[in-house]
This record gives C-alpha cells, structure tokens and sequence, in this order.
C-alpha cells in the first residue's frame, strides 16, 4: 500500500521537528549531516511530505536533545503519522501559539472558516477573548491566550497574506459578550478587518440555520499538499483528511455561502447590530445616572 502523503499527524511531527531543531540554531544541513541523511530528506520529513522512521525520529530527538515531554509526543506521532484522521487532545500547558492548527494555518495559502458561535480567533480582540475565557481558566492562562491568538494574525498581513473566507453565524455577531462595550469594539474591529482585500466576511442569517453544519470547522488549502478539515471540539480538535469528508465539507461550505449575506449586506447588518447596542449602552448610562 501506498504510504500516505502528508497526513495531519505528519505534518504536525514535522512541525515538531523543525522547532526542536530551529531551538538549537541548526540549519537543515548542518542538522541533516550530524544523522547521516540528505537535507533534502529532513525538509521533505519537517513539511509532512514524507514520513521518518521511528528509530530516525528517536536518532533526531537524542542529536537534539529535546525534553522526555516533547520526545515522547514526537516519538507518538511518529508511530501514527500514517493514519489519515487524527483527534488531537487538549495538552494542559501547552501555548496555543504551538498547537498543530496555529502551525498549519500559518502553512496554508487559503481557509474558509465556519463560526456559529462566537468571532473567528483571528479577529478577537483582546477584551473579548478575555470575556469568553472569564471563568473557564486562570488568569495568567488566559492572558497566554490572548498574546498566543493576537500573534496568529499575522497570517492576514504577512507579505502572502492567507487568502480568508470567514462565514459568522448571526448569533455570534448578536451575542453580548462581555457587555455591550466590549461587543461593539469587537464588531468594529472585525468591520475594519474585513476591509482587507484578502478577507472575505459572510454572516449567516438564524433562518438559515436549520440548512447549516452545527459545529465550526474550516477547510485549509496549501501550496503542494493536500486540503484538510479541522473542527474544533471540546477539549480537542479532529483532522480529517480523507477526500470524501474533505469533499463532503466543501460541499457544505458552498451550500451554507450561497444562503448568507453577502459581504456588503454583511457589512450594514454588523453596523446596524453595533447600532443597537450603542443605544443599549447609552440607555443603561441614563438609567444609571437616574438612580
């Protein structure tokens, strides 16, 4: 049989790799010619395009000298790397900046992303990110959030800019999270974002919903490899690489685009919603100053 061709978990155990050897300044030369392979072959094993044997993984690991924590995770992957869905769990400690989606995003050249609860991760504001978090999490773990989900928006302004196709549930865009003062400076912000040439913003009406996927995904395109689908769950996250559920999802994707609104209409709903709550604020400021 055919060894699969850049599976989620190859690519994730190359991403790994190229951090351990980035972390010890080793170009991939110099990192190729201390375990006795092409450097070509170490390029093809970091971007998932092939997958090492475990005993070569464990040769870079002990080259590396990559923690027991890091090694062990690595050294799963690369018993796994050939299946082709993976449900990856939650890894308490572990930034968001190092996850295997903030890696594969930065990888991809295009994304439509599905959200019918709250605003994509790449337009949170800070204020908002810290409201949906507000008693799920310590402090100090939420504010790594924010620095992790703030720095993932480079892929939008990058000198190749990820090509974005965002669709946002109606009820993500009403809901008040955190209050109206934080909701409306949210709104804004992802009023201006979308004014990028390279973001393509949809919201999608509560009366379509019943035709709508209920959970959030998102369908990554890159260069030479192949589409993935990630959907976000609690406490983990599932790639699905076969083609047919690729093929299923894209499918829904289109579907679910032709019935939204469409950017301009997206755009005056948003305003009108921000509207609203800014007569809600000023209400609640006069009701306050009465009493």
């Amino acid at each position: 049989m055919a060894t699969p061709f850049a599976t989620p978990r190859a690519r994730a155990l190359g991403f790994g790799l190229r951090t351990c050897r980035e972390a010890r300044n080793l170009g991939v030369r110099q990192l190729a010619r201390k375990i006795g392979v092409h450097a070509q072959e170490l390029s093809n094993w970091e971007y998932g395009k092939r997958i090492p044997k475990v005993e070569q993984v464990a040769l870079l690991m002990g080259v590396l000298v990559v923690e027991p924590g890091e090694r062990a995770r690595l050294l799963e992957l690369a018993h796994t790397a050939r299946e082709l869905s993976w449900l990856e769990k939650a890894v308490p400690g572990v930034a968001p900046s190092a996850s295997s989606y903030a890696e594969n995003e930065r990888a991809a050249t295009a994304i439509f992303d599905w959200e019918p609860a709250v605003i994509p991760g790449l337009f949170q504001t800070p204020d908002y990110i810290r409201a949906l978090l507000s008693g799920q999490e310590q402090p100090e773990r939420i504010e790594r959030v924010v620095h992790a989900r703030l720095a993932r928006r480079e892929v939008l302004t990058r000198h190749d800019p990820l090509d974005y196709h965002v669709l946002v549930g109606e009820g993500a865009v009403r809901a008040e999270v955190g209050g109206a003062s934080v909701m409306v400076e949210q709104l804004r912000h992802l009023l201006r974002a979308s004014m990028r040439r390279n973001i393509r913003l949809q919201v999608l009406p509560m009366r379509a919903s019943a035709q709508a996927v209920t959970h959030n995904f998102g369908v990554l395109e890159f260069e030479a490899l192949p589409e993935i689908v990630f959907v976000e769950l609690h406490r983990a996250s599932a790639y699905l690489y076969d083609a047919d559920q690729v093929a299923s999802y894209r499918a829904a994707a289109k579907t679910m685009a032709a019935l939204a609104m469409d950017e301009h209409k997206s755009g005056e709903f948003i305003r009108e919603v921000i509207a609203d709550l800014e007569r809600q604020h000023d209400l609640a400021e006069i009701d306050l100053q009465r009493n």
